[in-house]
């Protein structure tokens, strides 16, 4: 299994040929809980976003994410950015809280988890009950849903949803 968070800051690196296309600034997800491609930094200050389709990632390792070639590098287009939320960008799912529908929060959105063989599934989610209740009880896991929605302002999951203890990563794969 794979963090979100563990992708970012990563170099992009095209196996054919050894070139760093750039360094992974952020994760894209659709609303139905899918990670979609990979957000690149901005070589430019007023240069335009670029973006790897998540199809076209080859692996993430611990030290580079790959791809096959330079060509899967694309400028992401408003009517693909405004489809589309990020870790940490400007329609970031980081930070905002998760609640049942009976209204109940559960915590805030940290990080997502999807699995280690590429899957574009968002597994789960890891919440935060802010700095002190991560500090005396550690950060909480929340298994996905189908029929969680992802919101303006918050994520709403089933009555059913419970959140447990982090597991391993060799707990969820």
């Amino acid at each position: 299994m794979r963090r979100a968070q563990d992708i970012i800051g990563l170099p992009v690196i095209s196996i054919g040929t050894g070139k760093q296309l750039g360094t992974a600034k952020d994760v894209l997800i659709d609303k139905d809980w899918n990670v979609q491609g990979v957000l690149l930094d901005s070589k430019h200050w007023f240069g335009s976003s670029r973006h790897i389709g998540w199809d076209d990632v080859v692996s993430v390792g611990s030290d580079a994410v790959t791809v096959k070639e330079e060509g899967v590098v694309r400028e992401l287009d408003d009517h693909t950015a405004g489809t589309l939320l990020s870790l940490n960008g400007e329609f970031k799912l980081k930070g905002l809280p998760v609640i049942t529908e009976a209204g109940d929060q559960l915590g805030y959105v940290e990080d997502v988890y999807f699995a280690k063989q590429l899957d574009k599934k968002i597994v789960g989610y890891e919440l935060s009950g802010g700095l002190i209740d991560d500090l005396k009880e550690g950060r909480k896991w929340l298994p996905s849903s189908e029929e969680a929605k992802i919101g303006e302002d918050a994520v709403i999951v089933p009555l059913h949803c419970v959140v447990q203890e982090t597991p391993s990563f060799e707990e969820i794969g």
